[in-house]
């Protein structure tokens, strides 16, 4: 960064992506009441660009127009414009994606939105070359100057799409749209390569979920299949670090070979939690070893000294996307000596390369042969204290509530799991950072954390997440302080977030005015939507709690949006997933104990898809614990399925009797 230059309004702000454009010639504003109010006072229309500090193309457009003062002229001349990152206002970014993806068909970052100065899109894109930005400008330009009075016909049609997106349907979902669900995968699904459809193509761990869970339901064996042909070509494709753990967002190619390199902490939250959930299904000590290399990865990388999580980190270093993780053998020649043949062809690192004439190290089509794993393992070690030498891509180190809430389910039921206290422990770290430091003092949540400063009000997503990780910490440790603080939560959320007459959940809060438009979210894409967490969220709620409302709420979300859903079975993969386990009967054992202790022998008998809720006297939420009375001072277990408790036992073997 060139200190000489004068900086922008940027450098005011925490967010990673919004300081990377701090000292651009463009006359950049953050999203604030200053920057539209300009626009309405000059006259000018608003230019938009929203993206993220780890997007490789978003990069390219700063390089290629955003640095360039011919273009920051046209720019400062005739807009107003506002950088914005998506990661920090998904709210801001989910609205203008609609609008682009109506639009334009397709969408994608960076995105490029003009608005008038009353936050009405007019015109959106995503990346734009540098030549054809310029010709774009100009256009829109004349446009706003003389012909202002066409934009008033876009202006509804935006607005119709818009409220499109709000549709609902009183029809309730049920099992027949999670077979519809599964047939469209199947038709989708790459045999050969796993994953859905072709190139580009995405890790998409809540429809590996759904999959999962439709085997347990049925014994589904292509459901199975399809989700164990994705997760180990996955595991042995490119975009899985073989050198320092971790998965890329996504493969360029349909083989899984050659990523984008960023590594998202919400993805590798989700594939650790997949990884995880396909062992406990199959006893395949191969999900279990990934899942803990991926969680190692981003202890060791995203986890920071105060317990949350870091966001990202880039595909870039030192100006080119992958440099960090690509190899010659030459390369590898140096620090392995004689290994460096045997490893070279293990791992596809030749002479001509498979990216851009070096390698990306790989496993396809082929696997470590069991008797050379040490060896292995020690080559790779040599290999990563080598790459921690070169310059490290870019860390987004902001924290994110919602991510966080990903990262903490993960840790959690892979330390339930797997038997890992430690993973448990980093969960339960995390969630004491976000109580302590985003955490209101009536129990509402604020969403981002940089640099010390605390920053937005929590979005739909937030309390969503962060839900579904505290139900994971209490699964895994038993404690009820954390199923009091999500009943916490579910009650703020509910209470500010509902939607009365239609059902569902708002993006942002019902008293939030800053918006166009307060969608509800529903689509599973990268990450699955708040709505469909929300609906698994309250319907574990209703068993642990046996609190009716809870499941009435989760089926006016499946009520709303069956519409949606019935149009586009695979686009609502966490939906499905959640609503295979309403269909399927969960038994909830409570046990009632002097010491949680006590209460050791009963758990072990328990299945893992159990929901246990153990009450003691110093761990007890006692409306709910009155009802679940010891017996003779004894460890004392109720199981309980629907709405119908079997008569108390005090013994593991008459508890595992009553779970056959």
């Amino acid at each position: 960064m060139d200190t000489l230059k004068i900086p922008n309004k940027l450098i005011h702000e925490k967010s990673p992506y919004l300081l990377q454009h701090a000292y651009n010639p463009v006359n950049w504003h953050p999203w604030d009441d200053e920057a539209f109010e300009k626009a309405k006072r000059e006259d000018k229309p608003v230019f938009l660009s929203i993206g993220y500090s780890t997007c490789h193309w978003c990069h390219v457009m700063e390089r290629e127009s955003f640095e360039h003062q011919d273009v920051a002229d046209i720019l400062n001349s005739d807009f107003v414009c506002i950088k914005l990152d998506r990661e920090e206002r998904p709210d801001i970014d989910h609205i203008y994606m609609e609008v682009c993806m109506a639009m334009t068909g397709r969408g994608g970052w960076p995105l490029s939105v003009f608005t008038d100065a009353d936050k009405r899109p007019f015109f959106a894109g995503t990346y734009f070359p540098k030549d054809s930005f310029k010709v774009l400008l100009a256009q829109i330009s004349s446009l706003y100057k003389r012909e202002r009075s066409k934009l008033g016909d876009i202006y509804r049609q935006v607005e119709h799409a818009l409220n499109q997106a709000q549709g609902y349907s009183r029809d309730i979902a049920d099992d027949e749209v999670v077979q519809t669900a599964f047939f469209y995968l199947k038709n989708i699904f790459d045999y050969k390569n796993g994953g859905f459809g072709t190139a580009p193509k995405f890790p998409t761990g809540h429809l590996l979920l759904f999959l999962l869970a439709l085997y347990e339901q049925n014994a589904e064996k292509s459901a199975l299949e399809m989700a164990e042909t994705t997760l180990l070509n996955m595991r042995r494709g490119g975009i899985f670090d073989h050198i320092g753990f971790g998965f890329s967002r996504y493969s360029t190619d349909n083989k899984w070979l050659v990523p984008h390199f960023e590594k998202m902490l919400y993805d590798n939250s989700l594939l650790s939690y997949v990884y995880t959930k396909a062992f406990a299904v199959t006893k395949n000590e191969a999900y279990a070893d990934t899942a803990c290399a991926v969680l190692d990865y981003i202890r060791r990388k995203l986890m920071s000294n105060d317990g949350g999580f870091y966001s990202a980190e880039d595909a870039d270093s030192e100006g080119e996307e992958g440099k960090f993780y690509v190899w010659t053998p030459d390369e590898i020649k140096a620090i392995l000596g004689e290994d460096a043949q045997e490893f070279c062809t293990l791992f596809d690192i030749t002479p001509q390369g498979n990216f851009n004439g070096t390698s990306i190290p790989n496993l396809i089509g082929k696997q470590i042969p069991p008797e050379r794993t040490k060896w292995a393992d020690s080559c790779i070690d040599r290999v990563f204290k080598q790459r921690e030498k070169r310059v490290h891509p870019f860390l987004d180190d902001k924290i994110l509530v919602s991510w966080n809430g990903l990262a903490i389910a993960a840790f959690a039921s892979s330390g339930k799991i797997l038997k890992r206290s430690d993973y448990t422990g980093c969960a339960a770290a995390a969630s004491e950072f976000i109580d302590n430091t985003l955490g209101r003092d009536d129990g509402r949540l604020m969403s981002r954390y940089r640099d010390n400063e605390v920053k937005y009000n929590a979005h739909a997503e937030d309390y969503a997440f962060y839900t579904w990780g505290l139900l994971e910490l209490h699964a895994a440790t038993r404690d009820t302080k954390y199923l009091k603080r999500a009943l916490q939560l579910t009650d703020i959320f509910l209470q500010d977030f509902w939607d009365e007459e239609n059902g569902g959940f708002y993006f942002c809060s019902k008293s939030s005015k800053e918006l166009i438009a307060n969608p509800k979210p529903v689509y599973d894409g990268a990450m699955p939507s708040a709505n469909s967490v929300s609906a698994l969220n309250l319907l574990r709620l209703a068993v642990l709690t046996g609190e009716n409302k809870f499941g009435e709420y989760a089926d006016r979300i499946f009520s709303a949006f069956s519409a949606d859903v019935a149009n586009s079975p695979g686009s609502y993969g966490f939906l499905m997933y959640a609503l295979i386990y309403k269909n399927t009967i969960a038994a909830k054992v409570v046990i009632n104990a002097n010491k949680q202790s006590d209460s050791g022998q009963m758990l072990s008998v328990i299945p893992e898809n159990a929901e246990v809720v153990v009450f003691t006297p110093d761990n007890t939420m006692e409306q709910y614990a009155k009802n679940y009375k010891m017996i003779n001072n004894l460890p004392t277990a109720y199981v309980c399925k629907g709405h119908t408790c079997s008569p108390p036992v005090t013994s593991a073997k008459e508890l595992a009797a009553l779970l056959t």
